[in-house]
């Protein structure tokens, strides 16, 4: 260890295309929306997470709120690098350096990769580590990845949808589809659109898909209908309605199967004997998708596994990513690339 190594924080940021996450000596340290507030003339950043979000919808034409990540990559950089600057000084007000570890979907590519890094590196990131989301989630479950078995991850995050088959700590198959939670309030609100001619915005979606959202039309304990206000689009006046989950469950059906489809596909890939793992383990549902009402229930008889869900799924990826960088010696093959120096 080196003279200065006490004074290097360590921290794991889960950069989600709705939440950031970031985790600072085994605490989330900060839990904010995704999304900056700023002012489209001057390029002045006016407000950031929590705040940006409720302006969301209410600000007049002078100001926009827009979300710096898109399908889980950066879009935006400057707002990106000016929101994660934010939430990385609420983590700490000792250290003048970090290093980090940035959890980023199996399907990112060399140039998005990159963007990450250099938006870390511009934050006085000593060092800079890369690890796959669904990597990350088996280990904040609980799964050991570096064992010779096989074990299959679906994280339903706000952009993507991560599947991968792991195994020997390193991803056998896998895919990342971009419909996850923000599909699904698109999907919620083309519904309403068109059986009821009200338009309704992304925050009321997002309300809607947690009070009422549903995966199936069949529910144990089924949810009350919500009353919904919007615009109607013929008469421009306030409207309401009331809205059941079985609407929502009918409203997202054609983006779910499609994550069926894409996990099925998933598991034809793989190996006789992974296959044999995964009959026995099943598949780990994770993320804020997955506390979709019955969706564990539709996946399982989908693929006629076992369906487990994590008991903080919107915060295993990140409790997964610190606990890589706690133990690098151990999780080195893990990573996907080593470092930026």
């Amino acid at each position: 260890m080196g003279l200065f190594d006490f004074l290097t924080e360590k921290i794991a940021i889960d950069l989600g295309t709705s939440n950031t996450l970031i985790t600072q000596n085994g605490k989330i340290a900060v839990n904010n929306p995704s999304i900056v507030a700023i002012n489209h003339i001057t390029g002045k950043i006016i407000a950031v997470g929590k705040e940006a979000s409720m302006m969301r919808g209410k600000i007049h034409h002078n100001i926009k709120t827009l979300y710096p990540f898109r399908d889980g990559v950066i879009a935006n950089f400057d707002a990106a690098e000016k929101m994660l600057k934010t939430f990385v000084k609420k983590t700490s007000t000792f250290s003048t350096s970090y290093n980090m570890i940035i959890s980023i979907p199996c399907g990112s590519t060399e140039v998005e990769m990159r963007a990450v890094k250099e938006s870390a590196k511009r934050l006085n990131a000593k060092k800079v580590f890369l690890i796959h989301e669904p990597v990350a989630a088996a280990i904040g479950g609980g799964i050991d990845v570096m064992a010779p078995i096989g074990n299959m991850v679906v994280d339903i995050g706000g952009g993507t949808t991560e599947i991968a088959v792991i195994s020997l700590g390193r991803i056998i198959s896998g895919q990342s589809v971009k419909i996850a939670g923000n599909v699904f309030n698109d999907n919620i609100i083309a519904y309403i659109r068109d059986e009821y001619n009200l338009h309704i915005g992304e925050s009321m979606a997002e309300k809607i898909k947690i009070q009422v959202g549903s995966a199936t039309n069949t529910l144990e304990s089924a949810p009350r209908a919500m009353q919904v206000q919007g615009r109607d689009l013929l008469t421009g006046k306030p409207k309401e309605i009331n809205i059941t989950h079985k609407q929502i469950a009918k409203s997202l059906d054609k983006s779910l199967s499609q994550i069926e489809n894409s996990i099925i596909e998933t598991l034809s890939e793989i190996p006789p004997e992974i296959s044999a793992d995964i009959y026995n383990s099943g598949i780990y549902l994770t993320g804020g998708g997955s506390m979709l009402r019955g969706l564990d229930d539709r996946l399982s008889k989908a693929t006629e596994l076992p369906v487990r869900t994590g008991d903080y799924p919107l915060e295993t990826v990140v409790k997964g990513s610190e606990i890589v960088l706690k133990n690098l010696n151990r999780y080195t093959n893990v990573l996907v690339q080593k470092t930026l120096n």
